[in-house]
């Protein structure tokens, strides 16, 4: 069937707005911020490499999703059209082929630096051609008997199909020719927990070499019968992309229905084929033809295909004592606002608390779970969980909860992507010790951060209420950069009663006063806020609007923000990752501005300020603005009503606004620049982390006097 394009005249005058950018472009920019750090010579040289493997894993990721998505648009008989430029899926993805072919250029030259810098810090990654013969002997003997008695050599024929290509492992591919001139491809697995990855050269201390660049070498081994004519490694990504709303099917369990689909994942259509050598066109043309993917989606990588051998050697120069080519130590302080050593639940119910992740502990919200699991007055614990840890003590805590013959009600979303198997079986396990467990809502993914304790107490029913930006992780706690306030505020406590007791019906929050609850009443409320600083401005008054966010995609926002910079309101934004509106466009956007910090902690802490300092409402958030949040999702934001807990949080608003060692300030030509403010370069990561040690290191003396 012929696509349609149902161009319309509206669509068409989009393409020509000055102040969008495209998501996945925009995405890619932020990307590139990531591998910007692996080549920043302020970082210290090990972190580094870190930088390395994230912007490869983020690319990974973006391919297996986003990519995924736009190739499944462009099988539909109608010309889909995104609503920022007008782009089709597939000039979308035209476009970002272009894009990562250059970056990965800019990624080789990274990488070589990066290797040519370990050198005389004890490091060094070989190839053959760099070996003695004597290395060479010992390597091959290493082959011999570690290697080769565990590979598994394929050679495709009629009765010997194609072999199954995992997501993103790693194989060997060679083109063979036998004696008689006929010609055949051969494929050997690569990733194998068998064997070590990282090979040390027992000659050269500090020098390795991978082991499917070892299995690349010594393939001839392997087909003696055969001339090996062509090899390369290759990896494919696969889409991710399920479409988890089909999981609702009556005749099956929902949790056995996710478990299915998280097997067909594994078996999607590749979107991307990545090559450490160059091969003939012939053979290529048939790879791609067995794989399954488009030539144009075939790229030459000069770097390793997949970085995460890093670790391994970054674990070797800490054992070297370098310590000077690594981050100083930070790990997360005890807040200055509660008495570990004392009952939480009565300090909270006087002040509310505001926790600071990764520079303050999450052990205090922990702590706060188990004295609610144990404390005689408490009746009920209520929370929503997108991603946890490993080892959970947060579960641990409403395990012990439920024993103790607390009602746990736990609200398990096992469409958290790629956590959908640790969430199936976090589910079992809170099942089998007594909680109530419900899933997300039919359409709608349930990514709120909530926690509600109830107790009974001699005044009735008491609420303590947890609201936060990130999940409840106690590994990434001390990664990302988020929010937690923790109030017995009793309003705020009603609210989230309300929006749980939503939930167990399998509902939506239709209304709220203080709490904002997409997908009703989220994006509604912050389009009124909006409203009103445009009126305080067209009243002769000023008006502000502050946003801290990881991403902002949603038109209905943007056009908004778009509406009240035209009338004059100062508009300051810090957009971690996608940014779809451009700022300073004359006649548009030029009170607009937007920063991005990315730096060794992950920026993952959302915050809403509305109106000048004497009338500002500020919110933390679990919701970024983008359309999948705002509208698609239940998410919750908080009212921080402490004035002392606003000032906090205006003033680190205002040190990220100003961060120019680690924020980037995005023009109006649609690209991110350095910034140089004040003499001395300011990381607001690296303020935080100072101020919660300091602050730690005084309550500690307080407690000694």
């Amino acid at each position: 069937m012929k696509k349609t394009d149902k161009k319309t005249e509206k669509e068409a005058k989009t393409a020509n707005i000055p102040y969008m950018m495209n998501r996945e472009l925009s995405w890619l920019k932020f990307n590139e911020r990531v591998l910007n750090e692996a080549g920043n010579p302020e970082v210290p040289l090990a972190e580094r490499l870190t930088f390395a493997a994230i912007y490869q894993s983020n690319l990974d990721e973006f391919y297996g999703v986003r990519v995924g998505t736009l190739m499944d648009q462009m099988e539909s008989s109608e010309v889909v059209r995104e609503n920022k430029t007008n782009m089709t899926s597939e000039e979308q993805v035209k476009a970002i082929l272009k894009v990562t072919r250059e970056l990965d250029r800019k990624k080789a030259v990274i990488y070589e630096q990066l290797m040519g810098e370990l050198e005389p810090k004890g490091v060094r990654l070989i190839n053959f051609n760099k070996l003695s013969a004597e290395e060479g002997r010992l390597l091959e003997a290493y082959f011999d008997n570690e290697i080769a008695p565990y590979l598994s050599a394929n050679i495709v024929s009629k009765q010997q199909p194609f072999p199954f290509l995992k997501n993103k492992d790693i194989y060997a591919a060679a083109l063979l020719v036998t004696k008689g001139g006929k010609s055949r491809t051969a494929i050997i697995p690569c990733s194998n927990n068998v064997f070590k990855r990282l090979i040390d050269i027992p000659t050269r201390k500090g020098t390795f070499m991978l082991s499917e660049e070892l299995i690349l070498h010594f393939l001839p081994k392997l087909f003696k019968n055969y001339e090996v004519k062509e090899k390369s490694l290759i990896r494919v990504t696969r889409n991710a992309d399920i479409d988890t709303e089909t999981v609702y099917d009556e005749d099956m369990e929902y949790r056995k229905a996710m478990e299915n689909l998280i097997k067909q994942r594994k078996r999607m259509n590749p979107v991307r084929m990545e090559l450490s050598r160059e091969l003939n066109k012939k053979m290529i043309s048939s790879l791609c033809r067995d794989i399954h993917v488009d030539k144009e989606h075939v790229f030459l990588s000069e770097v390793p295909l997949d970085m995460s051998f890093v670790s391994a050697i970054q674990s070797y120069l800490k054992n070297t004592g370098q310590e000077d080519i690594f981050y100083q130590r930070r790990t997360p302080r005890m807040t200055q606002q509660l008495d570990d050593k004392e009952p939480l639940i009565p300090q909270i119910m006087e002040k509310d608390v505001l926790l600071s992740y990764p520079f303050e502990s999450i052990r205090p919200f922990i702590k706060l779970l188990y004295e609610a699991a144990k404390d005689e007055t408490v009746v009920s614990v209520k929370m929503t969980l997108y991603r946890l840890a490993d080892k959970s003590q947060v579960v641990d805590a409403l395990v012990e909860a439920a024993e103790n013959g607390k009602e746990v009600v736990v609200l398990v979303e096992l469409r958290a992507r790629f956590d959908e198997e640790s969430n199936i079986e976090y589910s079992r396990r809170l099942e089998e010790a007594g909680c109530r467990v419900i899933y997300g809502l039919n359409g709608y993914k349930v990514h709120s951060k909530l926690c509600l304790i109830s107790r009974k107490t001699e005044e009735g029913v008491s609420y303590i209420t947890q609201v936060g930006t990130g999940n409840y992780n106690e590994k990434t706690s001390a990664l990302y950069t988020d929010l937690s306030l923790i109030t017995g505020n009793q309003d705020i406590g009603k609210e989230s009663a309300e929006v749980f007791a939503a939930l167990l019906r399998g509902e939506t929050v239709e209304e709220t006063r203080l709490l904002l609850v997409a997908p009703k009443c989220l994006q509604n409320r912050v389009l009124d806020m909006i409203e009103e600083e445009i009126a305080h401005v067209k009243n002769g008054e000023d008006g502000y609007i502050g946003i801290k966010i990881n991403s902002l995609t949603d038109k209905v926002i943007i056009d908004k923000l778009v509406e009240a910079s035209q009338a004059g309101v100062k508009i300051e934004m810090i957009v971690r990752g996608i940014c779809c509106l451009i700022p300073g466009v004359k006649g548009y956007t030029e009170n607009i501005k937007v920063v991005s910090i990315v730096g060794r902690y992950l920026e993952h802490s959302r915050i809403y300020r509305f109106g000048t300092k004497e009338r500002e409402k500020v919110y933390i958030a679990s919701a970024d603005f983008m359309t999948r949040n705002t509208v698609r999702r239940v998410e919750v934001a908080a009212p921080v009503l402490d004035e002392k807990l606003k000032d906090h949080l205006g003033w680190m608003f205002e040190t990220m606004m100003h961060d120019d060692e680690k924020g980037k300030c995005l023009t109006s030509k649609g690209i991110y620049v350095n910034r140089n403010l004040g003499d001395v370069k300011l990381d607001s990561q690296e303020l935080f982390y100072a101020m919660a040690y300091s602050n730690a290191e005084k309550t500690e003396k307080e407690i000694k006097k």
